[in-house]
C-alpha cells in the first residue's frame, strides 16, 4: 500500500509501502522509437494497424467552448471485452504526463515537436504496466496543457506555430499510449477552469467515464504521481536541486482524497523532500457563521463608508452581512461598469440622504481622494474599512467564487492575474490624515456554512 496521505504541509511519512516497488536506480540510454514503429514505416498503409486512440472534447459548462481534451486508448486484446472491475472497489493510479511519465528528448522545458520525448526513466513503462496487469489498477493521466487551444478565436490571427501544437500533442500522446498498450484515458486541461489541476474537474470526468460512485473507489490504495509537489530547493551531492514550480499535483491528490507521490518517490524509491504550499486554506479554520470578531455600527445618519482592499478579500460579503441590514446603498463598479457611473450613483444617494458604501478596491490616496472630495461637497463624513488579506488568499477566494455557483450569487467570472498584481503594486495603507473619520481594520475569516466551508477549504489555485 502507498504511504498514508499527509494531513498538513509538513514532511509526509516516509514508510513507503514497497508493494509499489522502485526499479533499479541506474538509468540507461533510451529511445522513443520502437522496432515496431520502424517496421511500420515500411509497411503499406492498408496493412498498418489502426490508431487505437480516440479523441473527444469536453466543456466546463453548456454555454462555454470545450477546454478539456480526452484521449482513450483501448488495446487490441481488449476489443469487445468487458471493462468492469474484478473487485468491488476500483484502485486508481493517476499520473501527470510531463516530467513524470515523460520528459523532452532534447532537454528543453517544452517539447519542440511530436517526436521530442522520452520516458522520464527507463522503468516507467514496465512499472505502469505492472500496476495495471498485476496489481489491478485503472491507469489514467491528468495533465495541464495551458499552451494548447482547442478552439482559437476565428477573428484573431493565431500564429502557425501555436496552431501546430494541438496536432503535435495528439500525435505524441497517441505514440505514448500505443507503447504502453494498456486501457488508459488521458485528460488534458487546456483552460483555466474547473478542469485545471488542482481543481477536481478531471477527476470528476474520470468518475463519470468509468461509472464510479464515491464509494466505488478504493481511496486508501489509489495514488496520484506528479512532479508538482511544492518541494523546496535543496543541495544534494554539492549540486542545487531546484524547487517545484507549483504544488498543484499534491493539492489535487488532497482534494480528491488519494495518496500523493512524486516521480522520484514512486519510480526511484527516493525519500520525500520538504514541501511548502503557497497558500493553505487549513490555516483559516471554520468558525460558526453567527460569530464575528468585527463590530460595525453606523455613527452618522448620513455617511460614506469607503472600502479599501484587493479583489477577493471579502468586501462584498462584508457589505451584505453588516452594512446592507443598516440601510447602506452599495456602490460597486463591477455592477455599474464605470467609475463615472459609480460617482453619479453615489452623488444621487447622498443628495437623497441615503448612507452609502463604496464597494471597490480603492488602492491608493489618489483614488480615495475622489470619494473624499465628493463626500465633502455633500458635507458627509467618510469612514474607511480596510480589508487586510494577502494576494494568495485573494486569488484562492476568486477561484472558489468563480468556479462554484453556490458561492457566487452575483455570477462573477474569474479575474485576470493583472487585477491582483495591479492592486498590490499600487496599494498604500489608508491613513486618517487623508480625511477619514475612522478606519476599521478587517482580517479575513471564512463566513458561511459548514457545507460552503467544505468547498472553500479545498485547493483551487
Amino acid at each position: 500500500m502507498p504511504p498514508a496521505k499527509p494531513s498538513s504541509n509538513k514532511r509526509p511519512a516516509t514508510d513507503n509501502d514497497r508493494s509499489i516497488s522502485p526499479p533499479p536506480l541506474k538509468r540507461k540510454a533510451q529511445s522513443t522509437i520502437s522496432q515496431t514503429a520502424v517496421a511500420n514505416f515500411f509497411t503499406p498503409t492498408s496493412q498498418k494497424p489502426k490508431d487505437r486512440t480516440t479523441w473527444s472534447e469536453r466543456s466546463p459548462s453548456n454555454d462555454t467552448p470545450a477546454t478539456l481534451l480526452v484521449a482513450k486508448y483501448i488495446p487490441e486484446k481488449q476489443d469487445g471485452a468487458s471493462n468492469k472491475p474484478t473487485t468491488k472497489k476500483r484502485k486508481i493510479a493517476a499520473f501527470d504526463l510531463d516530467s513524470t511519465l515523460i520528459s523532452s528528448a532534447s532537454g528543453k522545458t517544452h517539447a519542440g515537436n511530436a517526436a521530442d520525448w522520452k520516458w522520464w526513466h527507463n522503468s516507467v513503462p514496465g512499472r505502469v504496466r505492472e500496476l495495471h496487469e498485476k496489481e489491478g489498477y485503472q491507469i489514467v493521466i491528468f495533465t495541464n496543457q495551458g499552451g494548447l487551444t482547442l478552439h482559437p478565436d476565428p477573428k484573431a490571427k493565431t500564429p502557425k506555430t501555436i496552431q501546430a501544437r494541438l496536432p503535435s500533442f495528439k500525435q505524441k500522446c497517441s505514440t505514448i499510449l500505443a507503447q504502453l498498450d494498456l486501457s488508459i484515458t488521458l485528460y488534458a486541461a487546456t483552460g483555466k477552469d474547473i478542469f485545471r489541476k488542482p481543481r477536481p474537474g478531471m477527476w470528476n470526468e474520470l468518475k463519470d467515464d468509468y461509472n464510479l460512485a464515491e464509494d466505488d473507489i478504493d481511496r486508501e490504495n489509489s495514488i496520484f504521481v506528479g512532479d508538482a509537489g511544492g518541494r523546496m530547493a535543496e543541495l544534494r551531492g554539492g549540486k542545487s536541486v531546484p524547487k517545484d514550480f507549483s504544488c498543484a499535483d499534491r493539492n489535487l491528490a488532497h482534494n480528491v482524497g488519494i495518496n500523493y507521490l512524486t516521480p522520484e518517490e514512486f519510480f526511484l524509491g527516493e525519500k520525500p523532500r520538504e514541501f511548502v504550499r503557497g497558500f493553505d486554506p487549513a490555516e483559516i479554520p471554520f468558525q460558526d457563521g453567527d460569530e464575528d470578531t468585527v463590530s460595525f455600527e453606523k455613527r452618522n445618519n448620513k455617511e460614506m463608508v469607503l472600502f479599501v482592499g484587493p479583489p477577493g478579500a471579502g468586501k462584498s460579503t462584508f457589505y451584505w452581512k453588516h452594512l446592507e441590514p443598516l440601510g447602506y446603498e452599495r456602490i460597486n463598479q463591477d455592477t455599474l461598469k464605470s467609475k463615472d457611473k459609480c460617482l453619479k450613483a453615489a452623488a444621487d444617494s447622498l443628495k437623497a440622504g441615503v448612507p452609502i458604501a463604496i464597494d471597490n478596491t480603492n488602492p491608493d490616496p489618489e483614488v480615495r481622494a475622489q470619494w473624499l472630495e465628493l463626500a465633502s461637497k455633500h458635507n458627509v463624513p467618510v469612514r474607511c474599512i480596510w480589508f487586510k488579506a494577502p494576494k494568495s488568499l485573494c486569488e484562492h477566494n476568486d477561484a472558489v467564487r468563480s468556479l462554484n455557483k453556490a458561492l457566487n450569487p452575483e455570477s462573477r467570472v474569474s479575474l485576470p492575474q493583472l487585477a491582483f498584481n495591479g492592486f498590490f503594486s499600487r496599494f498604500k495603507e489608508p491613513k486618517t490624515k487623508e480625511g477619514f473619520q475612522d478606519i476599521v481594520e478587517v482580517d479575513f475569516r471564512f463566513r458561511g456554512t459548514n457545507e460552503e466551508y467544505d468547498i472553500w477549504r479545498r485547493y483551487w489555485v
